[in-house]
C-alpha cells in the first residue's frame, strides 16, 4: 500500500511543493487546510504546479481536537507540520495570534500525532529567524538562539517542543531550522517576491517605483523546491534529528534588488525607494547556514542558485502582470 503523508499548511509555498514531490513519490497525499472564505481559490499554488489528487480536510493548527479527529482518520505514516502565521512583520502587529498559531499549534498537532498515530514520523517546521541576533558568523545545529521578533520566539518554542516530544515519548519527531527559500509561489508580502514582482510592473509600465525597507540587511536565499527535498530527506533516516538547511551563500536585499531590476533590463537605483514605514522594530541584520550536516547525513545540497532563483520568479511575475493587464 502506499504510504500516506499528512501535511499542515498544504496551500502554502513549502506545502504545495512538498506535495508535488511526495505525489511523484508514490505518496497518497492529504493536506490540512484552514477554513476560509476563499474557498475556490485558496489552492491556487497547487493548481500553479499542476498538483491534483490531494485530499483536503478542514481543519485549524488552533484546535487540537479537529486535528486529532483527521489523525485518526487519515492514519497517516508521516506527519509534516508547515502550517504557521509565518510572517515576521505581521508577528509584531498580531502576536497573540501568532503564538496561538505558531507556537502552540506545534503542540496541538504533536499530541494529536502522539495519541493517534505514535510510529508516524513528524517533521516540523523551524526557522532561520530563531538564530535573530546571531551568536556566530555562519549558523548551524549547535548555534545559540536568540530570537528578535514574536515570530521568530514561537517558532523557537516549537522546534525545542520537537525536541522535547523526541526525548520524552521516543516519538520520531525531526526540525528542519530552513534558511529562507523562496518560489514564483511566494506571498506579496515576502521581500523576495515583492522585488521581483515590483520589477516586472516597473518594466511594463504598471508602476514607478519600489518603497522598501532595511536595504543592507543580509539572507541566505534558497529555492523551496529543494528545500522539501531535505525535509522529506528527513523522514527517511533510522533516527530522527534536527537539519540545518541553507545554501551556505548570503545576499544583501540591495543586491537581490539589483539583480531582479537586471533580469528587466532597468537599474534598480532608479526605482529603488527605502521607508521608514517598512523598517522592523528589531532587525535581523545577518543570516548565513552552515548545512554541512545536512549534506553529509541526507546527501542534501541546493541544486538552484539564487540568480536562478531570482530569475525563475522575475519571469513568472512577468507573465502573471501580462495576464492581468
Amino acid at each position: 500500500m502506499a504510504r500516506k503523508a499528512l501535511i499542515t499548511g498544504l496551500t502554502g509555498q513549502d506545502g504545495a511543493y512538498l506535495s508535488q514531490l511526495l505525489l511523484k513519490e508514490g505518496y497518497e497525499v492529504h493536506g490540512v487546510v484552514r477554513r476560509s472564505s476563499h474557498a475556490g481559490v485558496d489552492d491556487h499554488r497547487l493548481r500553479w504546479l499542476g498538483v491534483e489528487g490531494v485530499t483536503i480536510h478542514d481543519g485549524n493548527l488552533i484546535d487540537v481536537s479537529g486535528l486529532i479527529r483527521i489523525v485518526r482518520e487519515v492514519a497517516p505514516d508521516e506527519v509534516y507540520n508547515l502550517g504557521a502565521q509565518s510572517f515576521v512583520k505581521t508577528s509584531w502587529q498580531q502576536p497573540i495570534l501568532t503564538t496561538d498559531v505558531t507556537a502552540k499549534g506545534v503542540t496541538n498537532i504533536l499530541e494529536a500525532v502522539r495519541l493517534e498515530a505514535p510510529e508516524a514520523r513528524f517533521y516540523q517546521a523551524s526557522s532561520s529567524e530563531m538564530y535573530g541576533k546571531i551568536q556566530e558568523p555562519m549558523q548551524s545545529e549547535t548555534t545559540p538562539f536568540y530570537p528578535r521578533s514574536p515570530y521568530a520566539v514561537a517558532k523557537l518554542f516549537g522546534h525545542w517542543l520537537t525536541v522535547n516530544y523526541r526525548e520524552s515519548f521516543g516519538m520520531h519527531a525531526s526540525s528542519g531550522i530552513l534558511f529562507n527559500h523562496e518560489s514564483p509561489l511566494r506571498g506579496l508580502e515576502f521581500v523576495t517576491r515583492k522585488v521581483t514582482d515590483a520589477a516586472a510592473r516597473i518594466k511594463l509600465g504598471q508602476a514607478t517605483e519600489l518603497r522598501m525597507g532595511n536595504l543592507d540587511a543580509t539572507r541566505d536565499w534558497g529555492h523551496a523546491r529543494d528545500y522539501v527535498r531535505a525535509m522529506w530527506l528527513m523522514l527517511q533516516q533510522d533516527q530522527a534529528d534536527d537539519y540545518v538547511v541553507a545554501t551556505g551563500r548570503t545576499v544583501s536585499v540591495r543586491d537581490l534588488c539589483r539583480v531582479a531590476f537586471e533580469i528587466v533590463g532597468l537599474d534598480y537605483e532608479q526605482y529603488v525607494k527605502t521607508d521608514e514605514a517598512f523598517m522592523r522594530p528589531a532587525e535581523v541584520e545577518v543570516l548565513l547556514g552552515d548545512a554541512s550536516k545536512a549534506k553529509a547525513k541526507l546527501g542534501w545540497e541546493a541544486e538552484t542558485s539564487f540568480e536562478q532563483l531570482i530569475q525563475e520568479m522575475v519571469e513568472a511575475d512577468l507573465d502573471r502582470r501580462k495576464l492581468a493587464a
